[in-house]
């Protein structure tokens, strides 16, 4: 796997899509978050499967109930784009796509969340818009700042949905896009 710069092309020559991780040429150095950073019981991991990672695991809601893969420090500008563009074959639970930037809330980096549905069993394309995204801080909504796309420093992928039990979900893309730009299918 060679590691590539997602942080090209510039936002004045966007294109209607910017691949940003296909999980066969680029490598965004993901690493787990599970709960137990707050003292919760969940446990979850990926892998790669030939050109899909795989983020699985098990969810316990007496005391976290949360687990999160995310990437290494970015400096991606992706204010030419309109939201970002999953490819995921899921288990039928909520999952959250996570953006960081250099905000704080009290000192503390914030994550700009928003969720998505997956279907058991089946290759969806998820589109989220990012006016979509909610300021976060450890669970709790803030009022602000606004998610500033010039300055994305991370990508996260999370299972937070309130329920136990096993989750599953592959994903073969992710991009940016704009909003004229039709799925890929791939």
């Amino acid at each position: 796997m060679t590691t590539a710069d997602p942080a090209s092309p510039s936002p004045n020559t966007a294109s209607v899509e910017r691949l940003l991780s296909d999980f066969a040429e680029t490598d965004l150095g993901w690493y787990i978050v599970n709960d137990n950073v707050m003292g919760g019981r969940s446990d979850g991991d990926f892998r790669m499967d030939g050109a899909e990672l795989v983020f699985s695991g098990n969810t316990n809601t007496n005391g976290g109930g949360f687990s999160s893969i995310r990437t290494r420090p970015l400096d991606l500008d992706l204010s030419g784009y309109d939201g970002i563009r999953l490819r995921v074959r899921g288990d039928g639970r909520r999952y959250t796509w996570r953006l960081a930037t250099d905000a704080r809330f009290r000192g503390r980096p914030i994550g700009y969340w928003a969720r998505f549905d997956t279907r058991d069993g089946e290759w969806i394309t998820v589109d989220i818009p990012f006016a979509q995204f909610v300021p976060r801080f450890r669970g709790t909504t803030l009022p602000g700042p606004e998610l500033d796309l010039r300055r994305i420093t991370g990508l996260g992928l999370m299972i937070y949905d309130g329920n136990d039990g096993p989750f599953r979900v592959r994903l073969d893309s992710v991009r940016a896009y704009r909003a004229d730009a039709p799925p890929t299918g791939n």
